[in-house]
């Protein structure tokens, strides 16, 4: 993974809904009558579109360069080996003259993100496991599909998970270190990340035996429910990669996760490794700093619990 800062393409909503249109009328050969933005993060922007004859199809801009064929080639392998639905890719457009952002249209999968549907919280304790246990039977379909190699899917080149992770984390923590000298990373941030790093060797002293294929970002806001909070799909994956599969459940415990026991039934199921919770929180921690290195932002709300937490399992050892 690339820590450099990117360079954000500016797309406001507005635009990302007359882009859509263009893009879709000109792709799909049918006429745009109603269009709708559906959000966004630091590099992608996403609108419904709904043709003549009653079809609607997601438009996602990339505004940043050099994110398409990844995205486009992951959600298509994901496709391959998850039994909940992923969307299908029906085209993708490179940036010109007429549209600043490259773009990929996708299937649109029913339902709201289980992060809004706000009524999933109060439902019985029964009924948050069941859902849990969907999803993480679906994760782990994912996760069967093994390489030889670790890194990217798209060019995985590393003998062992540490040849690729450690690289990476090594060049955040200085990337880090830079930002809290110029005053724009907390002291206690940095503090909890060189604790961590002391410990390093400690954490992940086991040895990763297969390089599972993960989502990279399977958070409750990217899992898609309809009635009866019934699973619809799963979207959005973020640097996917052939890794440890337990890079993939720290974003269980992100926003509402915990609430349905996510990481836990995984664990349960599938097992873990000896040191497991504490590279969760070292992987949550480091994410989230990446993150920020690579957006500008950096969300208290988010970074305060990540830190807290890499203390609390620091403790443990």
């Amino acid at each position: 993974m690339d820590t450099g800062k990117i360079d954000v393409i500016p797309m406001d909503k507005k635009q990302a809904r007359a882009f859509a249109t263009f893009v879709a009328e000109e792709q799909l050969k049918k006429r745009v009558v109603k269009t709708r933005y559906l959000g966004g993060g630091s590099f992608g922007k996403a609108v419904s579109v709904q043709t003549e004859d009653g079809e609607k199809t997601v438009i996602k801009f990339l505004c940043a360069h050099g994110m398409m064929e990844k995205e486009v080639h992951d959600l298509k392998l994901l496709k391959e080996h998850c039994p909940v639905k992923i969307p299908a890719v029906f085209f993708s457009r490179k940036c010109d003259n007429n549209i600043p952002a490259d773009c990929y249209g996708m299937e649109m999968i029913g339902g709201k993100s289980c992060l809004f549907a706000l009524g999933m919280l109060m439902t019985s304790k029964s009924r948050r496991l069941d859902f849990a246990d969907k999803i993480t039977t679906a994760l782990h379909s994912i996760h069967k599909c093994t390489n030889s190699r670790f890194g990217d899917t798209m060019s995985p080149d590393c003998e062992s998970w540490l040849d690729y992770y450690r690289p990476f984390a090594e060049s955040v923590l200085e990337k880090a270190e830079t930002l809290y000298g110029k005053g724009r990373l907390p002291q206690k941030v940095i503090k909890a990340m060189r604790a961590a790093w002391e410990k390093f060797d400690v954490i992940f002293s086991e040895q990763v035996k297969e390089a599972c294929l993960i989502h990279g970002d399977l958070n409750v806001g990217n899992i898609m429910v309809g009635k009866s909070y019934s699973v619809t799909g799963i979207i959005d994956p973020l640097n996917c990669m052939y890794a440890d599969r337990e890079y993939d459940l720290f974003q269980f415990d992100n926003l509402t996760g915990k609430r349905f026991f996510l990481r836990e039934t995984y664990i349960r199921k599938y097992g873990a490794s000896r040191y497991c919770m504490q590279k969760l929180a070292f992987y949550g921690l480091w994410n989230e700093v990446y993150c920020y290195i690579k957006s500008g932002m950096l969300i208290g709300l988010i970074i305060n619990p990540l830190v807290k937490n890499m203390y609390r399992r620091l403790r443990e050892l």
